[in-house]
């Protein structure tokens, strides 16, 4: 057997420019896409990540990921995410993140969920299978995660349709269906850049539902639940039919700037 490495994966990112908001700190979703490569970077470092799915018919799909910062990388700025795997099943995994600058300043924290499922058949896959249950020796208990683990959102029947959007060549992603970035960033679009000089994003939730694609009809309904709180919904119209199917369900909670 080889030599394990590391249980916990350390990755350097900048803060480009580009990918900032209009305060010049990182926008949500590319902070969020930075956390999706360290996981990808850890896994197929290790032996279990695309690279060696895609070879046998499969792949990891995010299923819930929630994200609390207590302050955003700024333009240029140098950080790093933390990842380690808390608890690998069956059918799912646990993976933890720690956003942090140099000198080991501490912004924020996430936490999401995974699957395994078949390429072909697009069924959930049995992750303790893959190279005898490699993943099992990177399981990582011992560090902790202040952070509230991923919740169940609650959304009333009668909620308000906001906005309805189409999707195009660039919401898809390597696996085929709308990438799960793509979603972040049309949720967080739900608010205008005035709102966002008075509130800053504290934490973000999102929970994968089902697949969409190309050419879907994505509807989103808003309910306030809190003082700036809200929680929404994610529908799908496919092209050829006008019934809706939830494929996304997310929380924002936002904080006096």
């Amino acid at each position: 057997m080889s030599e394990l490495l590391p249980k916990v994966g350390k990755y350097k990112f900048m803060a480009e420019p580009f990918h900032c908001d209009f305060s010049k700190k990182l926008f949500m979703g590319h902070l969020g896409n930075a956390m999706l490569n360290a996981a990808d970077f850890h896994s197929n470092d290790r032996g279990y990540g695309m690279l060696y799915l895609n070879t046998i018919q499969k792949t990891w799909v995010l299923s819930r990921l929630a994200i609390e910062m207590e302050e955003m990388p700024e333009a240029y700025d140098p950080f790093f995410v933390e990842t380690w795997v808390e608890s690998a099943m069956k059918f799912f995994t646990s993976r933890n993140f720690k956003v942090t600058g140099e000198g080991g300043h501490v912004y924020g924290y996430g936490r999401s969920v995974w699957a395994m499922i078949d390429t072909e058949t697009r069924q959930p896959a049995d992750i303790l299978s893959i190279e005898d249950g490699k993943i099992l020796n990177y399981v990582e208990t011992e560090l902790h995660d202040p952070i509230k683990a991923c919740s169940r959102v609650k959304m009333s029947k009668d909620v308000e349709l906001v906005r309805v959007i189409d999707t195009n060549y660039s919401d898809v992603d390597i696996n085929g269906h709308i990438n799960s970035v793509k979603y972040i960033e049309h949720v967080l679009d739900l608010f205008d850049v005035d709102f966002y000089k008075q509130y800053r994003l504290k934490r973000f939730e999102i929970a994968y539902v089902a697949e969409s694609h190309q050419g879907d009809k994505l509807c989103f309904y808003r309910e306030q639940v809190g003082d700036n709180e809200y929680n929404i919904r994610i529908n799908k119209r496919s092209s050829n039919e006008q019934n809706e199917v939830e494929v996304v369900r997310s929380s924002v909670k936002f904080v006096k700037d």
